[in-house]
């Protein structure tokens, strides 16, 4: 018989590089609507030394990621036995983690993400679901974005869910009451990297980008790139924005502050023209760029007749952490965490890999 309450850990680590984002919630099923709490939040930056690790990971050999896969999953179990001492954690059903994305490659048939080998559970001495996105590539999908099922499970009064973390993704129900839900554009991929270089971490609600000049020769450029006239199921990776975006900034040497300015606008005008929803849509926007201020003006100047919702800063900073723990429980109820309609796979499945103790199972 399935449980109709679960307490468990999600886990999400973006390509912000911001830190290990960890939530407890408790997630409930009552006459088939899905409903949860968030009981305890944290995120745990990266050290200097990590983030550049998995800034870097992208250029190593197979033995050397192999390697780093072994470390950074040793080094997320400390994590998380952290996270349930510090909060007294007693009650756990099991650990869902995303671990971090190095590969996305859906094109070539591969995506890798690191710190979901099975001596996870071991270490942590609690079951694991983890590695949700391998299945999805294997049956022809992008494997991303996976965050729609929790969407349409927990934020069905929203008409759309955006996100803006590392890229920027959309999600939505059409008028055949499919899911449908696609990268929009680079966000803080780009923005804090800029950042970095006037040695913040990120750029606080914008405030350098503000104070920038765009360079409207570069934002042509940025506009220009094929991706945003290619149609769902579509998905965007560090890989992208090495290959195709950084010889486009290079092409226009501009200050840290006017490359923010620049981005900032490119990063409003795709979001705007690549929602495609009814007048007055109702959006809810989580994600680390939902705090930028600035950024959020200049999407609403470009769509101004659609609502975005900022919610609490918990389900900011916590959304799609929720969500993976959400796609845990369901992959261990064996019911659909995947769609099919999303990411272009075969057909909609129940993606993952659960590991108790001793005992994988695929």
């Amino acid at each position: 018989m399935k449980n109709s309450q679960y307490r468990v850990i999600g886990i999400m680590s973006g390509t912000s590089l911001d830190g290990v984002d960890l939530v407890y919630v408790t997630l409930s099923l009552h006459q088939g609507a899905w409903s949860f709490e968030i009981e305890q939040g944290q995120t745990i930056p990266y050290t200097e030394a990590w983030r550049k690790k998995l800034k870097t990971a992208i250029t190593l050999n197979k033995a050397e990621l192999d390697v780093l896969d072994e470390q950074y999953t040793v080094y997320l179990a400390q994590v998380i036995t952290v996270f349930i001492q510090e909060h007294a954690l007693e009650s756990i059903d099991f650990v869902c983690s995303h671990g971090h994305t190095i590969l996305h490659r859906p094109d070539l048939g591969y995506t890798v993400q690191i710190g979901n080998l099975s001596i996870l559970a071991d270490l942590i001495q609690h079951k694991v679901v983890c590695d949700f996105r391998v299945q999805d590539v294997l049956l022809g999908g992008q494997g991303a974005p996976l965050v729609p099922i929790g969407d349409r499970l927990l934020f069905s009064s929203y008409d759309a869910c955006l996100n803006l973390g590392g890229f920027a993704n959309v999600s939505y129900e059409n008028h055949l009451n499919y899911r449908i839900a696609f990268d929009l554009c680079p966000v803080n991929v780009l923005l804090n990297e800029q950042a970095n270089k006037l040695g913040l971490l990120y750029d606080a609600a914008g405030q350098k980008a503000r104070e920038g000049v765009i360079c409207n020769s570069l934002l042509t450029a940025l506009n220009g790139l094929d991706y945003y006239s290619k149609t769902p199921p579509k998905s965007l990776g560090v890989e992208y924005v090495t290959s195709n975006i950084q010889p486009l900034v290079e092409l226009y040497p501009n200050t840290a502050a006017d490359y923010l300015a620049t981005f900032v606008e490119h990063i409003a005008m795709q979001i705007a023209q690549g929602i495609p929803l009814p007048k007055h849509a109702k959006i809810l926007v989580t994600g680390g760029g939902a705090f930028n201020t600035y950024l959020m003006e200049r999407i609403r100047y470009y769509a101004p007749t659609y609502q975005f919702d900022v919610p609490q800063t918990l389900l900011v900073n916590y959304k799609e952490a929720l969500i993976f723990a959400l796609l845990g429980v369901l992959k261990v109820r064996d019911e659909v965490n995947t769609l099919a309609s999303v990411t272009g796979a075969q057909y909609d499945h129940s993606a993952g890999i659960i590991y108790d103790i001793f005992d994988p199972v695929w």
